[in-house]
């Protein structure tokens, strides 16, 4: 095995934070390019009229999954190496809800926050500066809260461990509720989305179809 790379010492911590910074811009690029920089068309998923987060966040997952199993499986991934965040219960999952009333009144996570300000809007920079308010405040009051924040220690616990199955089981099982929610994910937008959106979106795929069919050919005269 050859990976992680760091953990191997292919290359050093310097270099690492170079890698890390070209892995941000394009990951920040194609958050922008799936329209995430954008808080109207992130707020559609809670009303259920686009579902295009779900659906492109849990490809990814799917595809890092499936990817990380083979590279363990092929002996090119050391599982063992990498790097977990611990749980904490508790407070992530009151880390979790206070994240998502933010992500629901603002229109924006942490990420796609950074993504709108990069292209200059404004309601990006106003998120982000509330965001940096709210991390300086927690900062200043830790000791108020540090016995909760550490409550609920369950050391780098994975998904697989705790329902008591092996990596692939579980990735099988991802997949199915994956496909599952992509469904699901259809009969809402087809049920919360106006009849005008929809229309408009049958017109708009006839009128690129049609402007296609109407393009001439280069040996046409």
């Amino acid at each position: 095995m050859y990976a992680p790379f760091f953990k191997y010492g292919f290359f050093s911590v310097g270099v690492s934070f170079v890698i890390a910074f070209v892995i941000g811009i394009l990951f920040g690029f194609t958050l922008e390019r799936a329209g995430f920089g954008n808080s109207r068309k992130l707020a559609l998923q809670f009303y259920f009229r686009d579902m295009t987060v779900l659906k492109v966040m849990f490809t990814a997952i799917i595809t890092a999954m499936v990817g990380a199993l083979y590279l363990n499986l092929a002996d090119v991934l050391d599982f063992s190496l990498l790097y977990l965040n611990p749980t904490y219960l508790w407070p992530q999952m009151v880390g979790g809800l206070i994240m998502g009333i933010g992500f629901v009144v603002g229109g924006y996570c942490p990420g796609t926050s950074l993504v709108a300000s990069a292209t200059g809007r404004i309601d990006g920079f106003v998120y982000v500066a509330g965001a940096l308010l709210g991390m300086l405040v927690y900062g200043e009051t830790y000791p108020l809260f540090q016995g909760f924040a550490n409550s609920g220690y369950m050391g780098d616990a994975t998904l697989y461990e705790w329902l008591n199955l092996t990596p692939g089981t579980t990735a099988f099982l991802v997949i199915l509720l994956a496909l599952g929610l992509f469904w699901g994910a259809e009969v809402l937008e087809k049920k919360f989305s106006p009849a005008e959106e929809q229309t408009g979106r049958v017109k708009s795929e006839a009128a690129v179809t049609g402007s296609a069919s109407l393009r001439p050919s280069r040996g046409r005269a």
